[in-house]
C-alpha cells in the first residue's frame, strides 16, 4: 500500500508539473496533497484506489490558484485547473 501510494503521488506530481508547463504557469511548492482516497472499479472491473490530489499554481507569482488531479491506481482520470489569465 505504501509503495503504491508513493508511486501514485510521484505520478500526480509529474502530471501537475506537465500541465503547468503546458499552461505556462508555475507549479507551486513542488508537491501535491492527497485529499481523498476511495475504492473504485477500473476498466477491467477490478478494485483499485481512486485518489484525489490538490496542487497550487500561479500565473503571476503573486497569487495561488488550485488544481486537482484524480488518479485511479496510477492512471490519470482527470486533471482540472482553476481558470487563469493568459498572456497573449
Amino acid at each position: 500500500f505504501v509503495l503504491d501510494s508513493l508511486r501514485a503521488r510521484e505520478r500526480a506530481v509529474a502530471l501537475g508539473k506537465q500541465a503547468c508547463a503546458r499552461g505556462d504557469v508555475q507549479f507551486l511548492d513542488d508537491t501535491v496533497q492527497c485529499v481523498r482516497t476511495r475504492f473504485a472499479r477500473n476498466d477491467e472491473g477490478r478494485l483499485a484506489l481512486r485518489r484525489h490530489y490538490r496542487f497550487e499554481f500561479s500565473e503571476t507569482g503573486n497569487n495561488r490558484r488550485l488544481g486537482s488531479i484524480v488518479m485511479l491506481g496510477t492512471r490519470l482520470e482527470s486533471l482540472d485547473m482553476e481558470p487563469y489569465a493568459t498572456n497573449p
